[in-house]
């Protein structure tokens, strides 16, 4: 088994939507009382008790609730500025992007200073599929907040990336990262997040830029392994992870894939050696324990395999993959209830998970 680079798509909508709406939980800024007592306008008076109660709806995920408060407030006054920049937080605390972004529209046509709405503007417009569009808005506050937003800085790289504007996505990542744009560091970050997006010719490309900026970068190499393992360019995924090995023999992570590559090989005695010395620098992950039950198996070393299986399964009991082997492992050795037990609990295992979004 390889552990290939995640693909994050369909989590980071829901991440990047609770992140915002805890940034959108601040007070809209309002104008200073003049002199007589009076506010500057009706419009930029505090939050009344209505506002106040949608804020709390919206805390309390009851967004659709907020809405309907924060809509009758708006017919009630229809000029009151402030209401758009509500509503449009609501829609997106909502996951419903396109109408966040007509609301935050509006509310900067009210107040293009607020800076907020800008970035959840641009977050909004990534979320609907809209990179191009999403990119402005982004840089915007990319000016404003060097430093302040990571999420709202790699939202704007993976833009770059999905708009194959490969070279600003580096700098982006490089901006993010705090490394020179043109350094070793920032072409191999860039190759990670490619590859996380399926974009494996050009993160080819630059891991490779990477190894010839530093050779000694720590996981240049590696990556470019994981990259030719996914290809099922076994020769070449060796040699990247023989070659990281030299540079980073502490790394556990360097050792199992090295492993899974030779178990693909078929070169069970050297991957059985690569997994121990995997697992010797690191009992925390699961991965080597499964490839090892995997490789002992291949070799006929069932009651090992079995062990190894089980401490996989103890550290995470709800993986399907180690219960599957296991259940074969079973079977060898004639234990034919445990098996079916095994079988049976990973194909539910297997439902669960490819039913969650």
């Amino acid at each position: 088994m390889t552990l290939l680079p995640i693909r994050l798509r369909s989590v980071l909508a829901g991440a990047l939507a609770a992140c915002a709406a805890l940034h959108a939980e601040s007070q809209v800024p309002h104008a200073a009382p003049r002199q007589d007592g009076s506010n500057r306008s009706a419009s930029s008076a505090p939050p009344d008790a209505s506002i106040e109660q949608a804020r709390r709806l919206m805390q309390q995920g009851k967004n659709d609730e907020a809405l309907q408060l924060l809509d009758g407030i708006a017919a009630a006054e229809p000029a009151r500025h402030g209401i758009a920049r509500e509503i449009g937080i609501a829609y997106y605390r909502k996951s419903d992007f396109l109408k966040a972004v007509a609301s935050f529209k509006k509310a900067l046509g009210e107040d293009p200073s607020d800076n907020e709405a800008v970035q959840l503007m641009g977050l909004s417009y990534y979320l609907t599929g809209r990179p191009a569009e999403a990119i402005a808005p982004l840089e915007k506050v990319q000016a404003w907040y060097p430093s302040a937003n990571v999420d709202a800085s790699y939202i704007l790289g993976i833009c770059y990336i999905q708009t194959k504007d490969y070279a600003s996505a580096r700098k982006a990542f490089a901006k993010m990262f705090g490394v020179p744009a043109d350094s070793a560091a920032s072409y191999l970050f860039t190759a990670r997040m490619l590859l996380r997006q399926d974009y494996d010719p050009v993160a080819e490309e630059y891991a490779k830029k990477a190894v010839e900026l530093d050779t000694r970068l720590p996981r240049a190499h590696l990556l470019l392994g994981e990259l030719y393992l996914y290809k099922s360019r076994l020769p070449e995924a060796v040699e990247q992870f023989q070659k990281e090995l030299e540079l980073n023999p502490g790394d556990a992570a360097v050792h199992y894939k090295l492993a899974d590559a030779y178990t693909r090989l078929q070169k069970y005695e050297e991957a059985e050696k690569l997994l121990q010395r995997s697992i010797w620098l690191d009992a925390t992950s699961t991965g080597p324990y499964i490839l090892m039950g995997k490789v002992l198996e291949k070799k006929g070393e069932t009651a090992l395999a079995v062990r190894a299986l089980q401490r996989a399964l103890a550290m995470d009991p709800n993986n399907p993959i180690p219960h599957h082997l296991l259940g074969q492992a079973y079977r060898e050795l004639g234990r034919t209830e445990e098996a079916e037990r095994e079988l049976k609990l990973s194909e539910q295992l297997q439902v669960q998970k490819d039913a969650k979004p």
